[in-house]
Protein backbone atom coordinates (compact mmCIF):
# COMPACT_ATOMS: atom_id res chain seq x y z
CA UNK A 1 0.00 0.00 0.00
CA UNK A 2 1.06 3.26 -0.57
CA UNK A 3 2.04 5.71 1.75
CA UNK A 4 0.07 8.57 -0.26
CA UNK A 5 -3.44 7.84 -1.99
CA UNK A 6 -4.48 11.66 -2.43
CA UNK A 7 -2.78 15.05 -3.64
CA UNK A 8 -1.41 16.58 -0.21
CA UNK A 9 -2.06 20.12 0.60
CA UNK A 10 0.95 22.34 -0.57
CA UNK A 11 2.04 24.98 2.10
CA UNK A 12 3.09 28.59 1.40
CA UNK A 13 4.39 31.68 3.48
CA UNK A 14 2.13 34.45 3.34
CA UNK A 15 2.22 38.32 4.81
CA UNK A 16 -0.21 38.37 8.02
CA UNK A 17 -0.91 41.31 9.72
CA UNK A 18 -3.97 41.20 12.76
CA UNK A 19 -6.67 43.92 11.74
CA UNK A 20 -6.98 44.81 15.19
CA UNK A 21 -3.57 44.73 16.93
CA UNK A 22 -4.37 42.81 20.77
CA UNK A 23 -2.93 39.70 22.93
CA UNK A 24 0.43 38.90 23.27
CA UNK A 25 3.69 40.79 21.84
CA UNK A 26 4.11 37.85 19.69
CA UNK A 27 0.58 37.94 18.27
CA UNK A 28 1.03 41.61 17.40
CA UNK A 29 4.49 41.43 15.49
CA UNK A 30 3.76 38.46 13.38
CA UNK A 31 4.06 39.19 10.02
CA UNK A 32 4.03 35.82 7.92
CA UNK A 33 1.97 33.13 7.98
CA UNK A 34 2.40 29.97 6.00
CA UNK A 35 -1.12 28.45 4.68
CA UNK A 36 -2.15 25.40 3.98
CA UNK A 37 -3.31 25.39 0.38
CA UNK A 38 -5.95 21.68 -0.69
CA UNK A 39 -5.40 20.47 -4.11
CA UNK A 40 -8.24 21.69 -7.15
CA UNK A 41 -10.26 18.11 -6.87
CA UNK A 42 -12.86 18.55 -9.50
CA UNK A 43 -11.75 16.39 -12.13
CA UNK A 44 -9.98 14.05 -9.61
CA UNK A 45 -10.86 10.09 -9.43
CA UNK A 46 -10.55 8.31 -6.16
CA UNK A 47 -9.00 4.87 -6.70
CA UNK A 48 -9.45 2.54 -3.90
CA UNK A 49 -7.37 -0.85 -3.03
CA UNK A 50 -10.23 -4.03 -2.90
CA UNK A 51 -10.53 -4.32 1.40
CA UNK A 52 -11.05 -0.38 1.29
CA UNK A 53 -13.57 -0.59 -2.01
CA UNK A 54 -15.31 -3.75 -0.62
CA UNK A 55 -15.59 -1.60 2.91
CA UNK A 56 -17.80 1.60 1.36
CA UNK A 57 -19.73 -0.45 -0.80
CA UNK A 58 -21.21 -2.83 1.71
CA UNK A 59 -21.27 0.15 4.07
CA UNK A 60 -23.49 2.30 1.52
CA UNK A 61 -25.34 -1.05 1.05
CA UNK A 62 -26.63 -1.40 4.54
CA UNK A 63 -27.50 1.92 4.40
CA UNK A 64 -30.18 1.71 1.15
CA UNK A 65 -30.92 -1.72 3.01
CA UNK A 66 -32.39 0.34 5.78
CA UNK A 67 -33.73 3.12 4.26
CA UNK A 68 -35.92 0.78 1.82
CA UNK A 69 -37.01 -0.72 5.10
CA UNK A 70 -37.96 1.74 7.53
CA UNK A 71 -37.42 4.76 5.52
CA UNK A 72 -40.97 5.60 4.24
CA UNK A 73 -43.13 4.48 6.81
CA UNK A 74 -40.98 5.33 10.11
CA UNK A 75 -41.11 9.10 10.11
CA UNK A 76 -39.86 8.77 13.73
CA UNK A 77 -37.02 6.96 13.48
CA UNK A 78 -35.81 10.02 11.15
CA UNK A 79 -36.82 12.20 13.40
CA UNK A 80 -34.19 10.64 16.78
CA UNK A 81 -31.81 9.64 14.44
CA UNK A 82 -31.94 13.55 13.23
CA UNK A 83 -31.80 14.91 16.67
CA UNK A 84 -29.08 12.29 17.81
CA UNK A 85 -26.81 13.22 14.51
CA UNK A 86 -27.19 17.05 15.31
CA UNK A 87 -26.94 16.80 19.33
CA UNK A 88 -23.62 14.98 18.65
CA UNK A 89 -22.04 17.08 15.93
CA UNK A 90 -22.83 19.48 18.69
CA UNK A 91 -20.94 18.30 20.97
CA UNK A 92 -17.88 17.86 18.77
CA UNK A 93 -17.45 21.71 19.05
CA UNK A 94 -18.23 21.06 22.94
CA UNK A 95 -21.69 22.62 22.67
CA UNK A 96 -23.47 20.68 25.12
CA UNK A 97 -26.60 21.13 27.01
CA UNK A 98 -30.12 18.54 28.02
CA UNK A 99 -32.11 17.08 26.16
CA UNK A 100 -35.20 18.89 27.94
CA UNK A 101 -33.24 22.70 27.54
CA UNK A 102 -32.69 21.29 23.49
CA UNK A 103 -36.18 20.50 23.06
CA UNK A 104 -37.34 23.87 24.45
CA UNK A 105 -35.20 25.62 22.32
CA UNK A 106 -36.53 23.14 19.48
CA UNK A 107 -40.58 24.67 20.31
CA UNK A 108 -38.78 28.21 20.73
CA UNK A 109 -39.80 28.60 24.51
CA UNK A 110 -36.87 29.74 26.69
CA UNK A 111 -33.62 27.56 26.37
CA UNK A 112 -30.02 28.55 27.17
CA UNK A 113 -27.34 28.84 24.25
CA UNK A 114 -26.18 26.26 24.14
CA UNK A 115 -29.99 24.24 23.67
CA UNK A 116 -30.59 27.24 21.02
CA UNK A 117 -27.07 26.39 19.08
CA UNK A 118 -28.29 22.94 18.96
CA UNK A 119 -31.49 23.03 18.25
CA UNK A 120 -30.24 25.93 15.60
CA UNK A 121 -27.61 22.53 14.19
CA UNK A 122 -30.75 20.61 13.74
CA UNK A 123 -32.67 23.14 11.75
CA UNK A 124 -29.67 23.57 9.55
CA UNK A 125 -28.60 20.35 8.69
CA UNK A 126 -32.38 19.57 8.34
CA UNK A 127 -32.54 22.34 5.30
CA UNK A 128 -29.41 21.34 3.96
CA UNK A 129 -30.50 18.11 3.24
CA UNK A 130 -34.21 19.10 2.21
CA UNK A 131 -32.65 21.05 -0.60
CA UNK A 132 -29.99 18.07 -1.44
CA UNK A 133 -33.21 16.17 -1.98
CA UNK A 134 -35.08 18.86 -3.99
CA UNK A 135 -32.63 20.21 -6.22
CA UNK A 136 -30.56 16.84 -6.78
CA UNK A 137 -27.47 19.49 -6.24
CA UNK A 138 -24.76 20.46 -3.56
CA UNK A 139 -25.33 24.28 -3.60
CA UNK A 140 -23.41 27.13 -2.09
CA UNK A 141 -27.02 28.72 -1.69
CA UNK A 142 -28.11 25.53 0.43
CA UNK A 143 -24.69 25.86 2.43
CA UNK A 144 -24.83 29.23 3.31
CA UNK A 145 -28.89 28.93 4.49
CA UNK A 146 -27.85 26.51 6.48
CA UNK A 147 -25.05 28.91 8.20
CA UNK A 148 -27.18 31.17 8.38
CA UNK A 149 -29.82 29.25 10.16
CA UNK A 150 -27.24 27.75 12.69
CA UNK A 151 -25.97 31.45 13.61
CA UNK A 152 -28.72 33.72 13.41
CA UNK A 153 -29.97 33.21 16.96
CA UNK A 154 -26.61 33.81 17.98
CA UNK A 155 -26.30 37.39 19.08
CA UNK A 156 -22.13 37.20 18.89
CA UNK A 157 -22.62 35.45 15.25
CA UNK A 158 -25.30 36.68 13.75
CA UNK A 159 -23.80 39.64 11.75
CA UNK A 160 -21.75 36.47 9.90
CA UNK A 161 -24.69 34.43 9.44
CA UNK A 162 -25.08 33.16 6.19
CA UNK A 163 -21.61 34.40 4.89
CA UNK A 164 -18.15 32.95 3.69
CA UNK A 165 -14.96 34.53 5.35
CA UNK A 166 -13.18 37.94 4.20
CA UNK A 167 -10.26 37.36 6.47
CA UNK A 168 -7.49 34.77 7.61
CA UNK A 169 -8.69 32.21 10.05
CA UNK A 170 -6.82 28.91 12.01
CA UNK A 171 -7.95 26.14 13.76
CA UNK A 172 -5.77 25.63 17.22
CA UNK A 173 -3.35 27.62 18.97
CA UNK A 174 -3.39 31.23 19.83
CA UNK A 175 -6.54 33.01 20.22
CA UNK A 176 -5.44 36.07 18.70
CA UNK A 177 -3.18 34.93 16.01
CA UNK A 178 -2.14 31.98 13.84
CA UNK A 179 0.88 31.10 15.88
CA UNK A 180 0.83 27.69 17.10
CA UNK A 181 -1.86 26.50 15.32
CA UNK A 182 -2.81 23.29 14.43
CA UNK A 183 -4.71 24.02 10.64
CA UNK A 184 -4.29 27.44 8.80
CA UNK A 185 -6.48 27.40 5.86
CA UNK A 186 -6.15 29.05 2.31
CA UNK A 187 -6.10 32.78 2.40
CA UNK A 188 -9.90 34.54 1.85
CA UNK A 189 -9.10 35.50 -1.41
CA UNK A 190 -8.88 31.72 -2.84
CA UNK A 191 -12.21 30.63 -0.53
CA UNK A 192 -14.61 31.51 -3.76
CA UNK A 193 -12.57 29.66 -5.98
CA UNK A 194 -12.07 26.33 -3.64
CA UNK A 195 -15.74 26.55 -2.83
CA UNK A 196 -16.68 26.16 -6.94
CA UNK A 197 -14.18 23.01 -7.31
CA UNK A 198 -15.69 21.48 -4.07
CA UNK A 199 -18.82 21.87 -5.21
CA UNK A 200 -18.09 20.62 -8.67
CA UNK A 201 -16.72 17.50 -7.19
CA UNK A 202 -19.77 16.94 -5.04
CA UNK A 203 -21.99 17.22 -7.68
CA UNK A 204 -20.45 14.15 -10.24
CA UNK A 205 -22.50 10.83 -10.20
CA UNK A 206 -19.42 8.91 -11.18
CA UNK A 207 -17.70 8.24 -7.99
CA UNK A 208 -18.39 6.15 -4.90
CA UNK A 209 -20.74 7.62 -2.49
CA UNK A 210 -19.00 7.28 0.83
CA UNK A 211 -15.60 8.19 -0.68
CA UNK A 212 -17.53 11.27 -2.20
CA UNK A 213 -18.79 12.10 1.10
CA UNK A 214 -15.97 11.81 3.01
CA UNK A 215 -13.73 13.69 0.45
CA UNK A 216 -16.41 16.37 0.63
CA UNK A 217 -16.13 16.52 3.95
CA UNK A 218 -12.82 16.41 4.59
CA UNK A 219 -11.69 19.23 1.93
CA UNK A 220 -14.80 21.41 3.24
CA UNK A 221 -12.94 21.13 6.95
CA UNK A 222 -9.51 22.11 5.20
CA UNK A 223 -10.81 24.62 3.03
CA UNK A 224 -12.81 26.25 6.78
CA UNK A 225 -14.72 28.61 4.42
CA UNK A 226 -16.77 30.30 7.83
CA UNK A 227 -15.55 32.25 10.27
CA UNK A 228 -17.10 29.85 12.70
CA UNK A 229 -19.62 26.51 12.08
CA UNK A 230 -17.18 25.07 9.98
CA UNK A 231 -17.51 21.02 11.46
CA UNK A 232 -21.47 21.64 11.75
CA UNK A 233 -21.86 22.37 8.43
CA UNK A 234 -19.49 20.12 7.25
CA UNK A 235 -20.61 16.94 8.74
CA UNK A 236 -24.12 18.65 7.39
CA UNK A 237 -22.34 18.43 3.91
CA UNK A 238 -21.77 14.04 4.24
CA UNK A 239 -25.34 13.87 4.88
CA UNK A 240 -26.31 16.44 1.80
CA UNK A 241 -24.35 14.01 -0.66
CA UNK A 242 -25.71 10.95 1.01
CA UNK A 243 -29.01 12.02 0.53
CA UNK A 244 -27.88 13.72 -3.41
CA UNK A 245 -26.67 10.34 -4.32
CA UNK A 246 -29.67 8.57 -3.05
CA UNK A 247 -27.88 6.30 -0.51
CA UNK A 248 -30.41 7.45 2.27
CA UNK A 249 -33.80 8.72 0.58
CA UNK A 250 -35.47 8.98 3.91
CA UNK A 251 -33.22 8.50 6.59
CA UNK A 252 -30.22 10.28 8.62
CA UNK A 253 -28.22 7.91 10.55
CA UNK A 254 -25.92 9.37 13.42
CA UNK A 255 -22.42 9.47 12.05
CA UNK A 256 -21.51 12.15 14.38
CA UNK A 257 -22.51 9.85 17.08
CA UNK A 258 -19.45 7.38 15.71
CA UNK A 259 -17.35 10.62 15.06
CA UNK A 260 -17.59 12.14 19.10
CA UNK A 261 -16.65 8.39 20.13
CA UNK A 262 -13.10 9.57 19.82
CA UNK A 263 -12.38 13.26 18.55
CA UNK A 264 -8.70 13.04 18.63
CA UNK A 265 -9.05 9.96 16.18
CA UNK A 266 -11.24 11.96 13.95
CA UNK A 267 -9.60 15.30 14.13
CA UNK A 268 -6.27 12.86 13.13
CA UNK A 269 -7.91 11.56 10.09
CA UNK A 270 -8.74 14.86 8.91
CA UNK A 271 -5.22 15.74 9.39
CA UNK A 272 -4.09 12.62 7.10
CA UNK A 273 -5.76 14.07 4.51
CA UNK A 274 -3.98 17.09 4.14
CA UNK A 275 -1.07 14.67 4.42
CA UNK A 276 -2.50 13.13 1.15
CA UNK A 277 -3.77 9.64 2.97
CA UNK A 278 -7.44 10.34 2.38
CA UNK A 279 -8.60 6.43 3.10
CA UNK A 280 -8.15 6.98 6.73
CA UNK A 281 -11.10 9.59 6.47
CA UNK A 282 -12.50 7.33 3.66
CA UNK A 283 -12.25 4.20 6.12
CA UNK A 284 -13.63 5.77 9.32
CA UNK A 285 -17.02 7.29 7.34
CA UNK A 286 -17.45 3.88 6.25
CA UNK A 287 -16.92 2.44 9.41
CA UNK A 288 -19.08 5.08 11.21
CA UNK A 289 -21.84 4.74 8.42
CA UNK A 290 -22.01 0.66 9.31
CA UNK A 291 -22.18 1.16 12.67
CA UNK A 292 -24.90 3.81 13.08
CA UNK A 293 -26.89 1.49 10.51
CA UNK A 294 -26.77 -0.96 12.64
CA UNK A 295 -27.90 0.47 15.82
CA UNK A 296 -30.70 2.04 13.76
CA UNK A 297 -32.06 -0.79 12.92
CA UNK A 298 -32.17 -1.49 16.52
CA UNK A 299 -33.95 1.80 17.21
CA UNK A 300 -36.72 1.08 15.01
CA UNK A 301 -37.50 -1.72 16.88
CA UNK A 302 -37.21 0.08 20.29
CA UNK A 303 -39.92 2.91 18.76
CA UNK A 304 -42.27 -0.07 17.56
CA UNK A 305 -42.32 -1.66 21.25
CA UNK A 306 -42.26 1.70 22.88
CA UNK A 307 -45.29 2.92 21.05
CA UNK A 308 -47.01 -0.49 21.73
CA UNK A 309 -46.02 0.04 25.40
CA UNK A 310 -47.46 3.41 25.40
CA UNK A 311 -51.14 2.48 23.69
CA UNK A 312 -51.53 -0.09 26.54
CA UNK A 313 -50.69 2.71 29.17
CA UNK A 314 -53.31 5.13 27.77
CA UNK A 315 -56.00 2.36 28.09
CA UNK A 316 -56.27 1.35 24.45
CA UNK A 317 -57.20 4.77 23.02
CA UNK A 318 -58.90 4.65 19.28
CA UNK A 319 -57.62 5.31 16.29
CA UNK A 320 -58.28 8.96 15.07
CA UNK A 321 -59.13 9.54 18.99
CA UNK A 322 -56.69 13.01 19.95
CA UNK A 323 -55.12 10.75 23.14
CA UNK A 324 -53.93 8.22 20.17
CA UNK A 325 -53.12 10.88 17.50
CA UNK A 326 -51.07 12.58 20.40
CA UNK A 327 -48.88 9.31 20.86
CA UNK A 328 -48.29 8.89 17.65
CA UNK A 329 -46.90 12.78 17.62
CA UNK A 330 -44.92 11.88 20.57
CA UNK A 331 -42.91 9.07 18.40
CA UNK A 332 -41.81 11.77 16.59
CA UNK A 333 -41.69 14.60 18.61
CA UNK A 334 -41.21 13.31 22.35
CA UNK A 335 -40.89 16.99 22.98
CA UNK A 336 -43.99 19.09 22.69
CA UNK A 337 -46.36 21.77 24.13
CA UNK A 338 -49.65 22.60 23.95
CA UNK A 339 -49.47 24.96 20.98
CA UNK A 340 -47.44 21.99 18.78
CA UNK A 341 -49.76 18.87 20.19
CA UNK A 342 -53.08 21.64 18.71
CA UNK A 343 -51.37 22.09 15.49
CA UNK A 344 -50.07 18.93 14.97
CA UNK A 345 -52.71 16.66 16.18
CA UNK A 346 -55.40 18.85 14.71
CA UNK A 347 -57.45 20.01 17.34
CA UNK A 348 -58.22 22.90 19.63
CA UNK A 349 -55.96 24.04 22.85
CA UNK A 350 -58.15 22.79 25.07
CA UNK A 351 -58.40 19.59 23.14
CA UNK A 352 -54.55 18.97 22.99
CA UNK A 353 -54.33 20.36 26.95
CA UNK A 354 -56.90 17.14 27.96
CA UNK A 355 -55.14 14.90 25.66
CA UNK A 356 -51.89 16.02 27.39
CA UNK A 357 -53.55 15.20 30.70
CA UNK A 358 -54.83 11.70 29.86
CA UNK A 359 -50.94 10.70 28.43
CA UNK A 360 -49.87 12.61 32.26
CA UNK A 361 -51.83 10.30 33.94
CA UNK A 362 -50.83 7.36 32.11
CA UNK A 363 -47.04 8.36 32.89
CA UNK A 364 -46.43 8.36 29.31
CA UNK A 365 -45.35 11.85 29.72
CA UNK A 366 -44.37 14.64 32.50
CA UNK A 367 -43.61 17.68 32.78
CA UNK A 368 -40.19 18.95 31.90
CA UNK A 369 -38.30 20.72 34.84
CA UNK A 370 -38.53 24.39 34.83
CA UNK A 371 -41.00 25.15 32.63
CA UNK A 372 -43.55 26.59 34.65
CA UNK A 373 -44.03 29.93 32.74
CA UNK A 374 -43.98 28.23 29.35
CA UNK A 375 -44.96 24.74 30.13
CA UNK A 376 -43.21 21.73 28.23
CA UNK A 377 -44.15 18.13 28.34
CA UNK A 378 -41.64 15.19 28.10
CA UNK A 379 -41.59 11.62 26.63
CA UNK A 380 -39.21 10.24 28.53
CA UNK A 381 -38.80 6.65 27.10
CA UNK A 382 -37.81 8.52 23.60
CA UNK A 383 -35.48 10.99 25.06
CA UNK A 384 -34.00 7.61 26.25
CA UNK A 385 -33.99 6.28 23.22
CA UNK A 386 -31.97 9.18 21.51
CA UNK A 387 -28.77 8.81 24.19
CA UNK A 388 -29.10 5.42 24.09
CA UNK A 389 -29.15 5.26 20.66
CA UNK A 390 -25.75 7.53 20.75
CA UNK A 391 -24.19 5.79 23.50
CA UNK A 392 -24.62 2.41 22.12
CA UNK A 393 -22.97 4.15 18.63
CA UNK A 394 -20.19 6.02 20.63
CA UNK A 395 -19.76 2.19 22.55
CA UNK A 396 -19.64 0.05 19.30
CA UNK A 397 -17.10 2.62 17.41
CA UNK A 398 -14.83 2.18 20.28
CA UNK A 399 -14.54 -1.52 20.09
CA UNK A 400 -14.15 -0.98 16.57
CA UNK A 401 -10.75 1.45 16.76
Amino acid sequence: MTETDWVPHRYEARPYRQRIPRGPRADRLLREVTVSLPPYLADLDYPMERPLAAMTAASAGDLRHLDLVHGRTMAALNHLQLRTESVDSSKIENVEASLADYGRALLGVGANASAVSMASATTALARMIGDAEATRRIRPEAVLAAHRELFRRNPDEAHRAGRFRTVQNWVGGSDYSPIGALHVPPPPETVPGYLDDLFAFANRDDLPILPQAAIVHAQFESIHPFVDGNGRIGRALIHAVLRRRRAARHLTVPIASALISDRDRYFAALSDYRRGRARTIVAMLATSTSIATAESWRTAEHIVAIRAGWQKAAGGPLPGTPVYRLLDLLAEEPIVNVELVAERVGVESAAAASAIDVLVAARVMRPAPRSRRAPVWLAPALLAEIEDLSSRIQAASRRMA
